[in-house]
């Protein structure tokens, strides 16, 4: 079984990502992936005064040292991509393709627009298509799973077929971002899969163990860290390890009860629970040691 998680430690991790369904609805605004490609002179050049004037309202309304942190974190990322090659680039945009958000785009227009040569200019506009080309793959096979799902059509045969081109991008090392970019695919399913049932209430009762896993199921795997620190006793949250723990190996016993033995979907709904729980046993380490 092909493994839904980065064997080495991911890149970037902007803390302002969005809910999968806001990708979407941004890409769209942004006219990737609705209609054919984009061409880049036009595209900075007729939106860049709309840019200037969101930039503002931003920095109006928002915080300013919150802003500042933010725009830091941007132009990392920027910084990360523009000096990436070709498949590192693949590999980044998948691994953070949630931090491509309106602040995103604002950002890369408005570092387009100081560029003092056009050549800088000229990079900018290509990295931008590159990484809009990049995003809109990934959307395309989101979309897929939607359009299955709602025909009865996420089975294995859908998985088998994405679990066959995972095999194979491993096996062509010159291939990271098409690995990443299906691993997000098979997360992107299991989140969806489980979210399906809540075991979170018991009567009128919460369960808070049961909760708090189930809304770390939901989130995508960029959000891991910063729920586990916040709502685990060792960080500064209610939910002990040992019930945390408890609940992860509860609830893979029901994958387990509720699924085909063998299955693809078994095996991918099991490994992202315990995706889970070898993030939160990382976490852990982590504050443990800080604290001794």
């Amino acid at each position: 079984m092909e493994t839904l998680f980065a064997t080495a430690p991911t890149g970037l991790r902007c803390g302002f990502s969005p809910p999968y369904h806001q990708l979407r609805s941004w890409l769209q605004r942004w006219k990737i992936g609705t209609g054919g490609p984009v061409k880049g002179k036009a595209f900075f050049a007729t939106t860049s005064t709309k840019w200037r004037r969101r930039t503002l309202i931003c920095a109006a309304n928002q915080d300013a040292e919150k802003l500042f942190k933010r725009t830091v974190e941007v132009d990392k990322l920027i910084d990360m991509l523009r000096d990436a090659h070709a498949n590192e680039l693949q590999k980044l945009v998948a691994e953070n393709v949630l931090a491509f958000n309106e602040s995103f785009w604002i950002r890369l227009a408005a570092r387009t627009e100081t560029c003092k040569s056009e050549d800088d200019k000229k990079d900018y506009e290509e990295l931008a298509l590159s990484v809009m080309s990049i995003v809109d793959r990934l959307v395309h096979k989101t979309n897929e799973i939607n359009q299955r799902e709602q025909e009865g059509q996420l089975d294995e045969g859908f998985l088998s077929e994405v679990n066959a081109q995972l095999r194979q991008a491993k096996e062509d090392e010159d291939k990271p971002g098409l690995e990443a970019m299906l691993q997000k695919v098979l997360q992107l399913y299991a989140s969806r899969v489980l979210s399906k049932r809540s075991y979170a209430k018991k009567g009128s009762k919460v369960l808070k163990a049961e909760e708090f896993l189930e809304n770390i199921i939901r989130a995508p795997e960029e959000e891991w860290n910063r729920l586990l620190i916040n709502g685990l006793t060792v960080g500064k949250g209610e939910v002990s390890p040992d019930e945390f723990y408890a609940v992860i190996k509860k609830r893979i016993e029901r994958i387990l009860i509720r699924t085909e033995g063998g299955s693809y979907q078994q095996r991918i709904l099991v490994e992202y629970v315990k995706g889970i729980q070898s993030r939160t046993e990382e976490i852990i380490q982590v504050l443990q040691g800080k604290t001794q």
